[in-house]
């Protein structure tokens, strides 16, 4: 019934224990934010990816191995969740999403990345903690528009030198066997292991923990406040200090 309210533009459907989506689900073409978040869905179907005018879609906490080869489709996709799920190798359905800015894909299982990640051009927030590198993804050097990496908790042993992240603005890499914070511009803010000495060190003031703010209070805001420095970003961190989103999500335990 509800694939039917064909002038719906948002649909939360968080926590519910949802197993499956209908094919109909295609049929809401006006829908602009979809929230699928803490539910147990292992596959999506092919109709989702037919939903011409979806910018914002969270699909965390569930059980996903994979993305349909039509999720490519889905080129007015701005902010995808998809944290918390199974995936062991990056979905390369999401090359093909240049437009995409924000891409939360922590606690998964992902121990590399394509060499054509650059091919996302629009990216301008990557969550990759809790996954499992061991060595720096080297495609990340060549992702010069980035404005905020998180791998946190992974096992990474070192850093190559980030100056060629030239748009680098925050990087969290707490939670990793390394000795020290690798070699970043003056103008990246770190979080991690000897960031509060490299910080001191350029006589800037010691990082402190950034407040979770209120989840939903972001539908309406303009596309580049997904961006660090909108006017109204919401910058979330986990209570040991490191970032974990620009916006809250329209799911559970925020």
């Amino acid at each position: 019934a509800v694939c039917a309210l064909s002038r719906l533009q948002k649909l939360y459907v968080s926590g519910t224990g949802l197993r499956e989506l209908p094919e109909e689900i295609e049929e809401l073409r006006e829908l602009r934010i979809l929230a699928l978040d803490f539910n147990k869905l292992e596959r999506l179907p092919d109709g989702l990816c037919r939903l011409p005018r979806l910018t914002r879609l969270y699909l965390g906490s569930n059980r996903l191995l994979a993305l349909p080869a039509d999720f490519a489709q889905l080129q007015s996709l701005r902010c995808l969740w998809i944290e918390g799920n199974f995936l062991r190798r990056f979905p390369r359905p999401l090359l093909r999403l240049v437009a995409l800015q924000s891409l939360q894909m922590g606690d998964n299982r992902l121990r590399a990345l394509p060499a054509e990640l650059p091919r996302m051009t629009g990216l301008r927030g990557l969550w990759l903690y809790g996954n499992r590198f061991e060595e720096f993804p080297p495609a990340l050097l060549r992702m010069g528009r980035l404005h905020i990496l998180d791998l946190d908790r992974n096992r990474l042993g070192g850093f190559p030198d980030l100056h060629p992240l030239r748009a680098l603005r925050v990087f969290s890499y707490d939670h990793n066997p390394v000795t020290g914070p690798p070699r970043v511009a003056d103008t990246v803010f770190l979080v991690g292991e000897g960031a509060v000495e490299r910080m001191a060190e350029r006589d800037e003031p010691t990082p402190r923990p950034l407040p979770r703010r209120p989840a939903r209070a972001f539908e309406d805001e303009e596309e580049e406040d997904l961006l660090i420095g909108g006017a109204g970003s919401r910058v979330l961190a986990h209570p040991g200090g490191n970032l974990r989103a620009l916006e809250g999500p329209p799911g559970l335990g925020t």
